[in-house]
């Protein structure tokens, strides 16, 4: 759809993920500018300031190599001077006046009692107009532009075209005002209150409708009877745990025992097994394998990419090689001769553990007696993928990995219809990975990258697009970067390589051979070279927090030194704040929690991933009590099920667990 005469504006507008009006009015801001004016008498350092009026003569400028500075001060209309500094703004030495009054932001440094000048307009605002929207938007598309697209949008859609799902019992209840309404104030609120009643609205529509989606989804499982279950033999799995060279932790053997005792049940397993990088589920998927083999059953560890999948072949084919466990690999690039052998062998009962990815739902393949389905990754998995290959057996146990860890409680809601086991503890010493922000040119980016390759290391280039958009930087840029500076050293790896281009990278670069690897965040899906001890990321703003924390999962893992270097050349507040949790912090449950307090609504397309579910509204962090309500809610609608004014939503969540299919057999 054309929302302009220009190009430029529809070309961005399609790459965040918009295509109709309506799709507009649910683009919400990411966050809102107050100008109301600060309380000038309980600044806090490093704060956000707002100060209300006029220079005072003599403003002073001043040059350097690279920057200029100007100097003035500032009266405000409670009588207080403040020393302001707007560094590389030249031309306001010539465009303020002491005469007018201006409405300044700034950020306040208490020791100095200065204000780094973030923006200045003439005037004073009026009261209606103190709170702006601010949007998530590409340096193609100014924020001014957008507010005019939302103009036109809402001239465009009726308040009929916005369908209200909330119940009216609960729209009385909560007192929440109309859908349409709030969409308009949540993007032309007159103060602070206004934002505030819209998203009580958006917010616990979206809560309540995922509450119902999640209950209905758990309602089915547990309707799920495996026929002809066989119990877990417990003494071989004891003595193959006593036989490995190295002992678990005391939370893979929790969650082992979790998931065998789900496992000997005549309902059908729904479980979650979430840890940080490094926290051994690949473990403990593979010894609920071997429990799965002890009942005669079939198990599928399935894999969003082939060089993870072979990974995952290789890791079970070491850890079984003393045992009877017969182990098979399945690609979609699998040989069609291997690929017959291979269904011959799961008709025949000669395969006990088949690792592959996506292949393993294929039409042609058919299990004799799935048992197990294993799905590392989950959230890189389509849910009917998911659904799928669980239909391959006679409603099997399904099991999830997930390398974004959440604190239990945030999981129990996000992920309502499954049961949730956690890894904390690390099995092995910690690593050493250094965290910096550096800008483009800073010469630590070579001074690493030539000590990485002196000491046979190896080193990922990261950058979020595989080609130019919107300035960013993206891979194939980056590999002609790096491929003129070290011609013979330097791999590529994206999606839209052919998988045996993408083998050849990833096996030149474990040999060593390329010791540069320059890729897509595709690396942060599982894959394991020891000898990674640096990565260099370009961009890193448009990762979620959590994504970054896997990115830098893929480093260090000998626990030899390494370093993660984040490419910046910004100077915006809150994005040096988001990086900095990472400088500061290797917990990734910690980085998760934070990571969630970034992620602003409107959030729901585009570059930002972290691979938790995302909601267009609310956050699972700050609005915890309102999912916690919204459940109860929901229980009490499907009690009442039957009352006509609980009719549309009930629908609307129906339909959307058939859309998705979310983790049923």
């Amino acid at each position: 759809m054309k929302f302009s005469k220009s190009s430029r504006i529809n070309v961005a507008l399609y790459h965040l993920g918009i295509y109709s009006y309506r799709d507009i009015l649910f683009y919400l801001p990411k966050k809102y500018d107050d100008f109301s004016p600060s309380d000038e008498e309980k600044l806090l350092d490093k704060s956000r300031v707002v100060l209300v009026g006029r220079i005072l003569k003599g403003l002073a400028t001043y040059h350097y190599h690279k920057a200029s500075l100007v100097q003035f001060s500032f009266l405000t209309q409670k009588m207080n001077v403040f020393y302001i500094k707007a560094w590389n703004r030249p031309y306001l030495s010539t465009s303020l006046n002491s005469e007018d009054y201006f409405t300044l932001v700034g950020n306040f440094d208490k020791s100095k009692n200065v204000v780094n000048l973030i923006s200045i307009n003439k005037g004073i605002q009026a009261k209606e107009g103190l709170v702006k929207p601010v949007y998530s938007l590409p340096k193609s598309l100014d924020n001014f532009e957008f507010v005019r697209l939302v103009n036109k949008a809402f001239k465009e859609i009726k308040k009929e075209d916005i369908k209200d799902l909330v119940p009216a019992y609960f729209k009385k209840k909560y007192h929440l005002i109309d859908k349409y309404d709030a969409l308009f104030l949540a993007h032309f609120p007159k103060n602070k209150d206004d934002v505030k009643a819209s998203y009580r609205h958006l917010k616990y529509e979206e809560c309540l409708l995922f509450s119902l989606k999640m209950l209905l989804v758990k309602e089915a499982n547990n309707a799920i009877i495996k026929e002809n279950n066989q119990p877990v033999d417990q003494s071989k799995i004891k003595n193959f745990i006593e036989d490995l060279p190295y002992k678990l932790t005391k939370d893979q053997l929790i969650s082992l025992k979790e998931i065998i005792h789900d496992m000997d049940l005549d309902k059908a397993m729904y479980r979650l097994l979430e840890g940080d990088v490094g926290s051994g589920k690949t473990l403990v998927s593979a010894l609920s394998l071997f429990a799965n083999y002890t009942r005669h059953k079939v198990g599928a560890l399935m894999a969003p990419t082939e060089a993870l999948a072979k990974q995952h072949y290789l890791t079970l084919t070491a850890l079984f090689k003393n045992s009877d466990v017969r182990i098979g690999l399945l690609l979609g690039s699998t040989p069609l001769k291997e690929r017959s052998l291979i269904r011959q062998a799961l008709l025949d009962e000669k395969i006990d553990i088949l690792v592959g990815t996506h292949a393993l739902f294929s039409k042609d393949i058919n299990y004799s007696s799935l048992g197990l389905v294993i799905i590392d990754e989950q959230h890189k998995f389509g849910v009917n993928q998911r659904h799928l290959l669980s239909m391959k057996g006679d409603n099997c146990d399904l099991l999830m990995l997930s390398a974004t860890p959440i604190p239990r409680s945030l999981a129990l809601t996000i992920y309502g219809d499954l049961d949730v086991s956690t890894l904390f503890t690390f099995p092995y010493l910690k690593k050493d990975v250094e965290t910096i922000i550096v800008s483009s040119n800073n010469r630590l980016i070579d001074q690493y990258i030539f000590s990485s390759i002196a000491c046979n290391g190896r080193i990922y280039i990261i950058a979020p697009r595989i080609e130019n958009v919107d300035e960013v930087i993206s891979v194939e840029k980056l590999y002609e970067k790096f491929k003129q500076k070290y011609p013979t050293k330097v791999s590529l790896l994206h999606g839209k390589l052919s998988e045996d281009d993408k083998n050849f990278a990833l096996d030149d670069f474990r040999q060593g051979i390329t010791p540069i690897l320059v890729s897509t965040s595709v690396i942060e899906v599982g894959i394991d070279v020891k000898e990674a001890d640096l990565m260099i990321v370009y961009e890193p703003t448009f990762f979620g927090l959590a994504s970054l924390h896997q990115l830098r999962g893929r480093i260090g893992r000998n626990g030899q030194k390494a370093h993660f270097l984040m490419v910046y050349d910004g100077d915006d507040i809150d994005d040096l704040n988001k990086l900095n949790v990472l400088v500061n912090s290797n917990d990734g449950f910690k980085i998760s929690e934070e990571d969630l307090r970034y992620r602003g609504p409107g959030e729901f397309n585009g570059l930002k991933q972290s691979g938790l579910v995302s909601f267009m509204f609310a956050s699972i962090l700050n609005d915890y009590k309102m999912f916690v309500i919204s459940k109860e809610d929901a229980k009490f609608i499907l009690k009442n099920r039957n009352e006509y004014d609980f009719k549309s939503i009930l629908n609307k969540a129906k339909a959307l667990t058939e859309e998705e299919d979310i983790y049923r057999a």
